[in-house]
């Protein structure tokens, strides 16, 4: 297999990313090749880096995160290399992106509540201008990579 994912391997991981604790002769039984065979795939996609892993979908109001936000960071000058090497640091971000426009960073962070948001923004004013944007809902949240029909 090189770097295409053929027909048999997306539906592979469409199951997967659908329920990465199905077993692989379920999943054999669902795309038609034997367990082996689904191993061998797997294996052969995680060691082209194409699956990156596997991990537990927690939901964080239950874990004891009340508030969800987005916030932007416009770095001030000279602040935006000393903030990427403090942002892996930092518990209540959970995703992070350095981002083109206007601002330089954009972040998914998880909060105990209104108290906490504040100390953290407090914690970030240093290496930049901030904007913030509580969320309301998730609206489409960790869909699955879809092979593109273009």
């Amino acid at each position: 297999m090189n770097n295409k994912i053929d027909d048999l391997n997306w539906r592979i991981l469409q199951l997967l990313q659908e329920n990465s604790r199905l077993s692989l002769a379920k999943i054999g039984r669902q795309v038609g090749l034997t367990p082996p065979a689904v191993a061998e795939r797997v294996k052969k996609m995680e060691d082209l880096g194409i699956l990156e892993g596997f991990k537990a979908k927690v939901s964080y109001s239950l874990a004891g995160y009340q508030l969800k936000a987005i916030i932007t960071l416009k770095a001030f000058m000279g602040k935006l290399q000393p903030f990427l090497e403090m942002v892996p640091k930092l518990d209540e971000v959970v995703n992070c992106y350095r981002i083109t426009g206007n601002e330089n960073i954009i972040m998914e962070v998880v909060l105990k509540d209104q108290a906490h948001l504040e100390g953290f923004i407090d914690k970030l004013i240093r290496y930049g201008e901030t904007r913030t944007h509580i969320i309301l809902s998730d609206v489409v949240s960790e869909a699955p990579i879809k092979r593109l029909k273009i």
